[in-house]
């Protein structure tokens, strides 16, 4: 006896998640599967991290309750690509069969396995150019004279260490000059060591994230 888990998504609470669920029912009783669970998420998005019914599913899924994961489609279980791989990887390590309607894949057959390699080749690919595209951003940016990561803080480290050093709080001089606590101590830790404190000023040009670099 083949035990086999439903999971079904919606993202509006308008939508009948029965749609997805009558089919599945009908290709487990054809696969000659027993249904022992069914999870579902109501009215909540694709993009959505969070998914109590996913969550309950992935739970079940390593106390190996079921074998086998019926979906209608990709995109009901998955909010991106990675994700939806993560899943899958995580299922194959647990021996759990998937098996999705829309997509006819099952991964337990050569052309399954061989889909899903290739659909993490893809997405490996994807990262790959998206990073490069990253460097060659930074590099024209680079170029082009803008300065790219934290800009530094615009104080009198000076004054800033002489007031830490005089006996005045943390907290007010970190109010005093604009900047973290945390700050305070590492300038006052250089200036105990002998180190050169950064000197401040204001940058000729725009600091960039590197996201920023893709634009």
């Amino acid at each position: 006896m083949t035990k086999c888990a439903i999971y079904a998504r919606v993202s509006l609470p308008t939508q009948h998640i029965s749609t997805q669920l009558l089919p599945l029912r009908e290709l487990a009783a054809r696969k000659g599967f027993v249904v022992t669970a069914e999870y579902q998420d109501h009215g909540i998005s694709g993009t959505k991290a969070r998914r109590p019914g996913l969550d309950s599913l992935m739970a079940d899924a390593r106390k190996g309750k079921f074998t086998v994961l019926l979906v209608s489609a990709f995109d009901r279980i998955a909010r991106s690509t990675r994700h939806f791989l993560q899943v899958l990887d995580e299922l194959d390590s647990l021996d759990i069969q998937f098996i999705s309607a829309r997509e006819a894949v099952d991964t337990t057959g050569p052309m399954g396995r061989l889909f899903v390699t290739m659909i993490g080749s893809i997405a490996e690919l994807e990262g790959a150019l998206i990073r490069e595209r990253i460097r060659q951003g930074m590099a024209r940016r680079r170029l082009e004279g803008y300065r790219l990561g934290r800009a530094p803080l615009d104080i009198d480290h000076q004054s800033l260490v002489r007031d830490r050093l005089s006996g005045m709080s943390l907290s007010t001089v970190a109010r005093k000059y604009g900047v973290s606590r945390a700050s305070v101590v590492r300038f006052s830790k250089l200036a105990r060591t002998g180190e050169t404190t950064p000197v401040g000023g204001f940058l000729p040009a725009p600091v960039l994230a590197p996201a920023q670099c893709l634009a």
